[in-house]
C-alpha cells in the first residue's frame, strides 16, 4: 500500500512486529526516504513564550497573537501559515480563559483537523489517525489515572459547538499521543522545544541498530518568494544501503545502554520486548561494561562499589545542573572520574557519560584544554560503541572538535569537525541549520591549519591577538537534558 509523495515505501505486516514499512526501490546512506509534514504538533507549555509555534524555531524576538495572546510566532508569514490550525485554539483559549497542558492542546488540534477532515486518510498518509497504536489496554493503575484526568481537562478545553466525541474516542487520541508522539526541538538540534504526532513514522518499527534515522527540519519561511518557502517537517534518511523489500527500522531510544536497559526502557515505554540482533546476543554489551585490563585487574566487587558511585554521582550531578552550580558538577566530575579512571574500561557507559558532562560542562566554563582532554577520551569511546553514522555520534564529534579549536589544538579541531562533517551529511543533510554551520567552522578551521603549517608562531601570536580584541565565543548553556529523544513519552 502506498500514497501520494509515499511511493518509496509499502505499509507491511512485519513478523511478531504488526505493522512495519519497508523499501520500494534501493537508497545509499544520506538518502531522504520520505519527508512527512505534522499531522499536528504543539509547543511545549514551558517554552510557548520562547520558541515559535508554526516552524518550532527558537527565536529572540517573537510576534504573539493579538487574539489569544498565547501563540508566537516569527513573523507574519508564519503566524498566516498557523491560522488554519490555531482558528480554533486561539477562540477557545479565549473563551476557557487560559492555554491548557500540552497533551490537551494536541489532542484537541488533532479533533479539529478530524473535524475538517474527517478522520479517513489525510493526505500523503499510509494510516489514519483511527488506526495508530493507543496501548490504552496496557496501560497500569497510574497512567490510566493520568489518562481520566486528561479527558476531563479535554472536556472543559473542548467548545461545545465544535463536533463531539465519546469518551471511548478521546482517550484513543491521548493514547496515540502518548505512545507515538514525536519530539520536536529547536533549528539547533539541541534542545526539545514540542511534540508532534506524524502517522507515516509510526509506522516505522524500533531496531536497535537501525537502517534509517529521523531529523526534523523546521522548514524555511525567510525566503523572499513564498513559492520557496519549506515547511516544518520529519525526514526519514537512510544510514546504510537499504535494497528494495527491506524493512526500514529507527531506533526509539538511544544506544549507548547496555540491552538489559534498553529493552526495560522500550517495554515500559512502547509495550513490547525488543527481539533485535543486538539485544538478542547483547552486541557491544561488553565494551559498554568494560573494566581495565591487565595484571592488576579489578575484582567484581571494585567493579560493582565504582558503578554504584558513578550512579550516586550522576544523580548528584543533575541535580548541581539543575541549580546552575556548574563548578560543583565539575568537582563532581574530577572526584568520579578520580575512581572510575582505575577500574573502568574506555568503553564503559559510565566513565563516558562522566566525559561527556565534564568536557561539557567545562567548555562552557571556558576551561577548553581540560575539556579538549575529555572531549576525545569521550569520543574515541563513542567510535567503539555506536553506528558511524549514528546522529549522536556526529553531534559528540561536532561539540569536541569545536573544544578542540577553542583550546588552540586547531589540528585536532579540524579533523573532529571534518569527520563530524561527513556524519551529518547522511544524517541531516547538507540543507540542515547545523550541517551548514558545520561547513562554515570546516572552512575557518581549514583556513587555520593552512596558517598553522606554514608558521606556527605566527599563528599563536595572531590567535592571542585576536583574543584579546575579542572575547571567545560562550558556549551554550549546558541543559539538564540529553539530547531530545525521538518520541516523546508524557512524564
Amino acid at each position: 500500500m502506498t500514497k501520494g509523495g509515499m511511493e518509496s515505501v509499502e505499509v507491511f505486516t512485519s513478523e511478531g512486529k504488526g505493522r512495519g514499512l519497508k523499501a520500494q526501490k534501493e537508497f545509499l546512506p544520506g538518502d531522504v526516504i520520505f519527508a512527512e509534514p505534522a499531522y499536528a504538533a504543539v509547543v511545549f507549555d514551558s517554552l510557548t513564550h520562547l520558541i515559535c509555534h508554526t516552524c518550532f524555531k527558537r527565536q529572540e524576538r517573537l510576534h504573539r497573537c493579538g487574539q489569544c495572546k498565547f501563540a508566537y510566532y516569527c513573523d507574519r508569514t508564519c503566524q498566516r501559515a498557523a491560522w488554519l490550525n490555531h482558528k480554533n485554539e486561539c477562540s477557545a483559549i479565549k473563551k476557557h480563559g487560559k492555554a491548557p497542558t500540552e497533551n490537551i492542546r494536541l489532542a484537541a488540534r488533532i479533533m479539529w483537523k478530524i473535524e475538517r477532515e474527517g478522520s479517513g486518510l489525510a493526505e500523503g498518509c499510509l494510516v489514519s489517525i483511527d488506526d495508530l497504536q493507543n496501548h490504552v489496554d496496557s496501560l497500569g493503575e497510574e497512567e490510566k489515572k493520568e489518562l481520566r484526568a486528561d479527558v476531563e481537562s479535554f472536556l472543559e478545553f473542548w467548545p461545545p459547538q465544535s463536533q463531539q466525541f465519546g469518551m471511548q474516542y478521546i482517550s484513543h487520541i491521548f493514547g496515540v499521543i502518548s505512545c507515538n508522539g514525536f519530539t520536536l526541538s529547536d533549528q539547533r538540534g539541541l534542545q526539545a522545544v514540542g511534540v508532534g504526532i506524524f502517522p507515516n513514522l509510526c509506522q516505522a518499527n524500533h531496531d536497535c541498530w537501525p537502517n534509517c534515522t529521523v531529523i526534523f527540519n523546521n522548514g524555511n519561511h525567510e525566503a523572499v518568494r513564498s513559492m520557496f518557502h519549506t515547511q516544518m517537517r520529519i525526514e526519514l534518511r537512510a544510514l546504510s544501503k537499504i535494497s528494495p523489500g527491506d524493512e526500514l527500522t529507527v531506533s526509539y531510544v538511544d544506544f549507548l545502554n547496555v540491552s538489559e536497559e534498553r529493552r526495560k526502557q522500550l517495554k515500559k515505554q512502547y509495550y513490547f520486548d525488543c527481539a533485535c540482533e543486538h539485544c538478542k546476543k547483547k552486541i557491544k554489551d561488553d565494551l559498554m561494561l568494560a573494566v581495565k585490563e591487565g595484571e592488576s585487574k579489578p575484582s567484581a566487587d571494585m567493579v560493582k562499589e565504582v558503578t554504584q558511585f558513578s550512579k550516586d554521582t550522576l544523580e548528584k550531578i543533575n541535580k548541581a545542573r539543575m541549580e546552575g552550580l556548574y563548578h560543583e558538577v565539575v568537582k563532581l566530575c574530577r572526584d568520579c572520574l578520580k575512581k572510575q579512571e582505575p577500574v573502568l574500561g574506555d568503553t564503559n557507559i559510565y566513565l563516558l557519560r562522566i566525559l561527556s558532562i565534564a568536557s561539557e560542562v567545562l567548555s562552557y566554563l571556558q576551561m577548553f584544554e581540560e575539556a579538549a582532554d575529555y572531549a576525545k577520551r569521550m569520543v574515541d569511546g563513542y567510535l567503539k560503541i555506536y553506528h558511524p553514522n549514528n546522529a549522536q555520534l556526529g553531534m559528540a564529534m561536532m561539540r569536541a572538535g569545536v573544544t578542540h579549536w577553542h583550546a588552540g589544538l586547531i589540528e585536532a579541531g579540524h579533523g573532529l569537525i571534518c569527520k563530524a562533517y561527513a556524519i551529518l551529511l547522511i544524517t541531516h543533510g547538507p540543507s540542515h541549520p547545523i550541517t551548514k554551520d558545520l561547513e562554515v567552522m570546516r572552512v575557518q578551521t581549514e583556513m587555520e591549519l593552512r596558517m598553522f603549517q606554514q608558521n606556527e608562531f605566527v599563528y599563536y601570536k595572531m590567535r592571542e591577538a585576536a583574543l584579546k580584541n575579542q572575547k571567545i565565543q560562550v558556549m551554550p548553556e549546558p541543559s539538564n537534558e540529553t539530547s531530545p529523544s525521538l518520541f516523546h513519552k508524557k512524564e
